[in-house]
């Protein structure tokens, strides 16, 4: 994987270059600000691994909306500096600081059928559904394989600029609510828990991200996203 510019959004006036995941879109239709997604109130990062706060970040806007997908549908995660965009016009920031690079994934985890909005974000089991490095509006379409019912959908930009320090990584994560439908059957064999899924010393998440010349290529060496977990193949 390649450590390319990663970018996002976040909630209050922070000066700081975070950011943070506040709209979900369906096949390019925007479904609104923080509607069905379990976001922080501000566009602070984890740091800690084993936080329940690693799961959606830190308590804050919590709606109980349920956004409908299809399996197949392309979805689209908007990150960006501050709540509703740009913190300031022609905010070089925004969605995120171009020195924040590392690996964006996204994950799915089964909650019992009409619970999606109300469901409770600890003791659900996990499985990786997307990863990759994108901006802006992080698009992915949903495995078709995957079986109707109501999930927590886990979108997660890892910005790596401070890794080489414990408890440098930066984790910016949100939750939304999803209903899905269509005739997947697909049941993952293997799934992780958060927190439980990363350590604090994984090589992906305690790293040097940076090259003899202060480029931030790995210095020529391929990165895994943390937890060395699979995306699902249908």
């Amino acid at each position: 994987m390649k450590l390319n510019l990663i970018t996002t959004l976040a909630f209050g006036l922070s000066a700081q270059a975070h950011c943070i995941f506040q709209k979900v879109s369906v096949n390019g239709k925007d479904q609104g600000s923080l509607v069905g997604l379990r976001a922080p109130r501000d566009n602070n990062p984890v740091y800690d691994v084993t936080s329940n706060d690693i799961i959606c970040q830190k308590p804050g806007s919590t709606s109980t909306q349920v956004i409908s997908v299809a399996a197949g549908d392309k979805l689209g995660a908007w990150f960006q500096h501050v709540i509703g965009g740009a913190q300031f016009q022609g905010d070089p920031d925004n969605p995120i600081a171009k020195s924040h690079k590392g690996p964006v994934t996204a994950w799915l985890a089964k909650v019992a059928d009409g619970a999606a909005g109300t469901a409770q974000k600890t003791g659900l089991k996990w499985f990786k559904v997307w990863e990759d490095t994108k901006n802006g509006w992080v698009e992915f379409a949903l495995p078709t394989c995957v079986a109707p019912g109501d999930y927590l959908l886990r979108v997660e930009v890892l910005a790596l600029h401070s890794a080489k320090t414990r408890m440098g990584a930066q984790f910016y994560t949100s939750c939304a609510n999803l209903r899905v439908s269509g005739s997947g059957s697909f049941t993952p064999s293997s799934t992780v828990s958060f927190p439980g899924a990363y350590r604090q010393d994984d090589p992906s998440i305690l790293v040097n991200i940076y090259g003899p010349m202060g480029q931030p290529d790995n210095g020529g060496k391929a990165y895994n996203a943390p937890g060395n977990v699979p995306v699902i193949q249908c």
